[in-house]
């Protein structure tokens, strides 16, 4: 039989120029299996037969060269990683999602798993080249740890950096799907961390899509076939986790605000237990091969925090860094729809003022796709008062009423018809049907906000906003109580209270908001029109509810 020859780790590259900084020329696949196997791969539990057929016939790695690679792992590095990555370049790991940790984030993120509890477990649900279990493994000595990976090849490379670590006995590497994986219960706390893979959904098949609608149907929640994997590993960790159990995880920070993503929110908000969330700017590159934003997401399985910790950075240096973490109300998430904009640095002002999102919603009167039709005029002779609401509809009616709105008389009222006609009896349902039919003239059922409608006919006022401001104008906007419970439309805004508040409160807020706010807030466009949308008027600051009950403003 043929003698395996003797082979670097690197085609082309002399033995004494594999330990460079930088790699100049593409490593050998199986080049880098051998190695991975002459560092002890086989060693940790867990080799499976797909591993074994992967690994079979191997050339011959001269004990130097497996010793200069063991001596870069045991300081810290991750040569077999980074080959790994020479030679699967970006567009083929993005497929899997193979995009590794820099070590900045990964020690931040065991930082952060040590604040809260010291673990029997760790689980590293795609565990790569095993950044995260080694750095887990280091800081949790008595933990054992089990990774589980797709890719054979990364497979045994983590298991070859686990042997090196030393942690072959405490550890175990699974080749398979962490969504499939079982995962035994344990006596004590288990930390998932890691980096979930990014994949797009065309990427992910169908059984899996289904998959995700089902087990999120299961917690009654829903779920977009359109979200990526990252989206699957945290329903998935949910599923498998027991009460108690810990983690970070660091994804692509989409989900934070797109409409797939909602499910990441409703779980973190939810049976997820999220603690705090760190985004960091493409700038900082968190993932070295895309420019892309990145969030750390801390959780505690079963957990319901009061407040959440929120942070943006723009160099991983700063992550260590405990100044400049905004404290966001579990409230105001829950409400929310994006979350990425609450994790920007919080505006400073004097003791006991914060920003007004911490105390209101903010949200624009609704759009009725066509004025002309749905403001009480001649067309809608005959329909019945209960359908007719007075309304703001003009931006100057705010203006006018100072900072007190009590008389609703003097507003035109908005047609606003339940989705259900049926609720009407005869005589008044032929008046609505009549309307809708002069309605239908006009085109009002084909404007784009009527076909996005329920019903192209039912408006959808708000309920009335306890206070109600402008948001466009050449002057700063006027802030005006509303005693009067009138609706309002898109032209103005309603300020919500995120609890029950006193007549007082809500009167001294608007009194200082009168007073305080000016254009520079702002958007400030061509022509002098200064323009305030909801997120921004949310940052504006005010004394918080203990100044404010006191009149102290």
């Amino acid at each position: 039989m043929r003698k395996p020859r003797q082979l670097s780790l690197f085609t082309n590259i002399a033995e004494t120029d594999v330990l460079a900084t930088e790699f100049s020329e593409q490593p050998s696949e199986r080049g880098l299996l051998a190695i991975a196997m002459a560092l002890g791969a086989r060693e940790v539990a867990g080799w499976s037969s797909e591993e074994e057929h992967f690994t079979a016939n191997l050339p011959t790695v001269p004990p130097s060269l497996r010793d200069r690679i063991q001596e870069q792992i045991l300081a810290g590095f991750d040569p077999l990683g980074e080959a790994f990555c020479r030679l699967r370049p970006p567009v083929e790991r993005r497929k899997t999602g193979a995009i590794f940790t820099p070590q900045p984030i990964t020690t931040a993120m065991v930082d952060w798993a040590e604040q809260f509890a010291t673990p029997e477990r760790v689980i590293d649900p795609g565990i790569g080249s095993a950044r995260f279990a080694l750095a887990a493994g280091r800081r949790f000595r008595d933990a054992t740890i089990l990774g589980i990976e797709v890719d054979p090849l990364s497979a045994v490379i983590a298991r070859a950096n686990l042997s090196v670590a030393g942690f072959a006995h405490r550890s175990k590497v699974i080749l398979g799907d962490f969504r499939s994986v079982p995962i035994s219960s344990i006596n004590g706390k288990t930390l998932y961390i890691g980096n979930p893979p990014y994949v797009r959904h065309h990427l992910i098949g169908s059984q899996w899509k289904r998959w995700l609608i089902e087990e999120a149907s299961r917690l009654t929640l829903s779920a977009s076939q359109l979200a990526g994997l990252h989206v699957h590993f945290f329903l998935a960790t949910v599923a498998k986790a027991a009460p108690g159990d810990f983690g970070a995880f660091i994804t692509a920070a989409e989900w934070l605000d797109v409409n797939y993503g909602s499910l990441v929110r409703d779980l973190f908000i939810g049976p997820l237990g999220g603690q705090r969330i760190v985004v960091i700017e493409p700038t900082a590159l968190p993932f070295p091969d895309a420019a892309t934003t990145a969030a750390i997401t801390t959780f505690k399985i079963g957990s319901q925090p009061k407040q959440i910790r929120m942070k943006r950075v723009e160099l991983l240096d700063d992550l260590q860094l405990s100044g400049d973490e905004r404290v966001v109300r579990r409230e105001r998430l829950e409400t929310e729809v994006r979350w990425s904009h609450l994790t920007r640095r919080v505006r400073r002002g004097p003791a006991g003022y914060v920003e007004l999102g911490e105390v209101f919603r903010v949200h624009r009167g609704q759009v009725t796709g066509a004025n002309k039709v749905w403001i009480e005029g001649p067309l809608s002779k005959g329909l019945p008062s209960s359908v007719l609401f007075p309304s703001i509809t003009k931006a100057r009616e705010l203006f006018l009423a100072g900072k007190v709105l009590e008389d609703a008389s003097i507003l035109r009222r908005v047609i606003d018809l339940p989705v259900d006609l049926d609720v009407f009896d005869t005589p008044v349902r032929r008046e609505i049907d009549r309307f809708l039919d002069r309605a239908k003239k006009l085109g009002a059922h084909q404007t784009y906000i009527a076909t996005n409608r329920r019903a192209w006919w039912s408006v959808g006022l708000r309920q009335p906003a306890p206070i109600l401001a402008t948001y466009m104008a050449r002057r700063p906007p006027a802030f005006v109580r509303n005693r009067a419970e009138a609706r309002h439309i898109n032209i103005a805004h309603g300020l919500y209270p995120r609890e029950i508040l006193s007549d007082c409160i809500l009167q001294n807020l608007v009194d200082y908001l009168s007073g305080a706010v000016n254009t520079n807030e702002g958007r400030t466009y061509a022509g002098g029109l200064t323009k305030f949308e909801p997120r921004e008027m949310e940052r504006l600051l005010v004394p918080g509810l203990d100044i404010l009950s006191q009149g102290a403003t």
